[in-house]
């Protein structure tokens, strides 16, 4: 989900670096290869089974996101980590890449996006249980607004196309919002490195060990894509680290939404298709609530600011 489907933590500054320029090449590289990855495993997804796909695509990052940890000099601080937040948020991505992969083998790329863009919506209403956030009746009705976006890509009705692939990218959503969560509980201590390889790490192994009765051999001709998966996904998490070093989250964020460009020029060029105008539709009203919740939670955070700012000591 991948400027969607990877639940990666976004990356504090670690130092008082601001450039919002190069910030936002970092960030507009990161979503390509991103798309890229993505692509690569809906092309896997046609000979292989959604776990092992997702278990290809966490092994073959590994190597990769090891040797950035080590240049960065990050190698002690993957121990020293909450096990059991890691544990869930493992098992909750599982389950999100399952869902994911399983909804790109059948619905063209841009479709598929479109339903799992729902996801930051998803993230701000759990928030308010799980995190005991407040969120204004604006962002409420942001989110009713994207999730009715939700039903206009699934149509369910009787010609629509609210089928089982549909549904199972919903769920890949609403698991990429709970793993989310988890994130901001991890980012108070653990490093994002560890947040990263963890996570890569559970992905690979889980999903080995779970799709190992119906594991296909791997043909020849697919070792590239596997590679290109593999790198695709590991760069495009050294880019997005950049990018939040150097700009502001709120900034940044819109940027995801790029994607789309990227998964039609794929679904063109490599499958030859494209959504509907119910799709393109259900999309734009899905990305319109995603960017006004953006821009509410950074009013909020500015007038956070200024209350701090007047309140005496």
């Amino acid at each position: 989900m991948s400027a969607v489907p990877d639940p990666s933590p976004k990356p504090q500054p670690a130092a008082p670096l601001y450039d919002p320029r190069r910030a936002a090449i970092w960030m507009l590289l990161a979503v390509a290869l991103f798309a890229v990855m993505d692509g690569g495993m809906k092309w896997l997804s046609g000979d292989y089974p959604p776990l092992q796909v997702a278990a290809l695509r966490g092994a073959a990052a590994l190597p990769l996101v090891f040797a950035w940890i080590a240049w960065s000099g990050a190698l002690r601080g993957l121990l020293a980590v909450r096990w059991r937040l890691h544990l869930l948020r493992g098992a909750l991505g599982l389950l999100m890449m399952w869902g994911f992969i399983y909804g790109l083998a059948r619905m063209p790329m841009t479709t598929a996006y479109a339903i799992v863009f729902v996801a930051p919506l998803m993230v701000t209403a759990l928030a308010v249980p799980l995190l005991g956030e407040r969120v204004g009746p604006r962002r409420w009705v942001a989110i009713v607004v994207g999730l009715l976006g939700v039903l206009v890509v699934l149509r369910p009705t009787a010609d629509g196309v609210a089928t089982w692939p549909g549904l199972v990218l919903v769920l890949a959503a609403a698991c990429y919002s709970g793993a989310a969560i988890t994130v901001r509980l991890l980012a108070q201590r653990d490093s994002v490195q560890s947040m990263v390889f963890w996570f890569l790490a559970m992905i690979a192994v889980g999903a080995g060990l779970l799709a190992l009765p119906d594991w296909q051999p791997i043909a020849l001709r697919d070792v590239l894509p596997i590679l290109v998966v593999g790198a695709s996904g590991a760069l495009g998490q050294v880019a997005l680290t950049h990018a939040f070093r150097l700009g502001e989250a709120s900034q940044l964020a819109p940027l995801e939404y790029t994607g789309l460009v990227w998964v039609v020029l794929l679904d063109l060029s490599v499958w030859g298709v494209l959504p509907d105008g119910m799709t393109w539709l259900g999309a734009a009203i899905i990305v319109a609530s995603g960017l006004y919740m953006m821009r509410r939670e950074r009013i909020r955070a500015h007038e956070h600011l200024v209350e701090s700012a007047d309140t005496p000591p």
